[in-house]
């Protein structure tokens, strides 16, 4: 039996509710990379079971605090858990998060449900070692057209997994059409970011949506959701992104909804931003959904130099009473520096603003209370005076 003590250091926060453990925290371990391993503290007392792997600073990833038999049958248990948590929570969509890693206790998988094709992603040394059970499970369970893995993001070289992608089972899909509060959109599983698309913004779409009216403007506008999703209600909408490819799928997304009043441009949005300020340019609302600009801890201040200067430039091209969506995917990033981040912005662009609503990501990418590593994206949704 895979075994390993940890420090009380590390066996008090997984009974506090979070699910790493990290190297510096193991006093001794006999296993190697990829077991499931029974996790003791000290005094010898059970703490939980969990993945270990021997390369990466999470060094236990646990998804139980009860000394049970983790077989076939403890992941379909836990597999259908998360397929029975998304009925109902998933309204006018066709394309959602099924498994999402630790939110759902099974620290490191990723699956998402694109009509009828997933994809998944096994990002640590024990997900890749239990990847075939995983398939069977999720072929027996929904009966997908296909099955896609996805796994070239750079997270799993800290595990010393290969980058690979390709069909793993069914036919052979390189794009689907999916559906989203009642709007098409291509995904395409070859150029497509994340898994294919952005599936953690849906709700907060719909929230914009609402709010939209008169001139608009979306900057990082990638496949064009948040543009797609507000056209109807605004008379004309400016689209930015820095990908000529992301440009594309957009522009085909605008045209398979009949929306006409959406142009397209192909550049970097700090430089647009500027542009548009200088041009005296003004707008109703505006939109900023960047990627993630602080990555890890070492980049948190060029990070904050970043969202203050676009946020600072979205408030100067915006009419008296505007709207701001500005958004955050970035975990070092903080709820409390996102809003200190943007009360500077404000008071530089001599702005007043209010807090009309604070959203995250949607409810089937799940939040662990006791995990803030769960909790990444932020979504302020102001009125901007002045």
């Amino acid at each position: 039996m895979s075994k390993a003590v940890v420090n009380n250091r590390c066996s008090k926060r997984i009974r506090n509710g979070h699910l790493w453990g990290y190297k510096g925290d193991i006093k001794h371990i006999e296993a190697c990379g990829g077991d499931v391993v029974s996790v003791y503290d000290e005094a010898n007392n059970f703490v939980g079971k969990a993945f270990y792997s021997d390369s990466s600073e999470i060094a236990l990833r646990f998804f139980t605090r009860k000394d049970k038999k983790t077989d076939e049958n403890f992941w379909k248990s836990r597999i259908r858990q998360a397929i029975s948590l998304r009925e109902g929570l998933v309204k006018n969509s066709n394309a959602f998060r099924l498994v999402n890693a630790e939110g759902d206790l099974i620290p490191s998988l990723i699956v998402d449900y694109y009509n009828e094709v997933l994809v998944i992603q096994t990002l640590s040394q024990s997900t890749e070692k239990l990847k075939s059970t995983f398939v069977e499970i999720l072929k027996d369970e929904l009966k997908p057209r296909s099955i896609i893995e996805k796994n070239n993001t750079t997270v799993r070289l800290l595990e010393n997994l290969e980058l690979k992608e390709g069909l793993i089972y069914g036919e052979n899909v390189e794009e689907v059409t999916i559906n989203q509060n009642n709007l098409n959109f291509f995904v395409s599983f070859g150029t497509g970011q994340k898994t294919g698309a952005f599936l953690d913004q849906r709700e907060n779409y719909l929230a914009a949506r609402k709010l939209a009216k008169g001139r608009a403007l979306d900057c990082f506008c990638f496949a064009g959701g948040f543009a797609v999703n507000i056209a109807a209600n605004c008379h004309e909408v400016l689209a930015v992104d820095i990908s000529e490819t992301a440009i594309e799928l957009a522009k085909r997304n605008a045209q398979q909804n009949n929306l006409s009043n959406i142009s397209f441009y192909c550049s970097n949005a700090f430089d647009f931003l500027k542009d548009l300020d200088r041009a005296k340019e003004r707008f109703d609302i505006v939109v900023l959904d960047p990627p993630a600009f602080a990555k890890n801890r070492q980049s948190l201040k060029k990070a904050i130099r970043g969202y203050k200067e676009i946020n600072l430039r979205a408030m100067k091209i915006l009419n008296s009473n505007g709207i701001l969506v500005t958004c955050s995917c970035s975990h070092h990033f903080t709820e409390e520096l996102f809003a200190e981040t943007l009360l500077s912005a404000a008071n530089d662009a001599k702005k007043r603003i209010h807090l009309i609503e604070k959203r995250y990501q949607s409810p089937d990418h799940p939040i662990l209370m006791g995990m803030p590593e769960t909790l990444y994206l932020k979504c302020f949704i102001l009125r901007v005076f002045g």
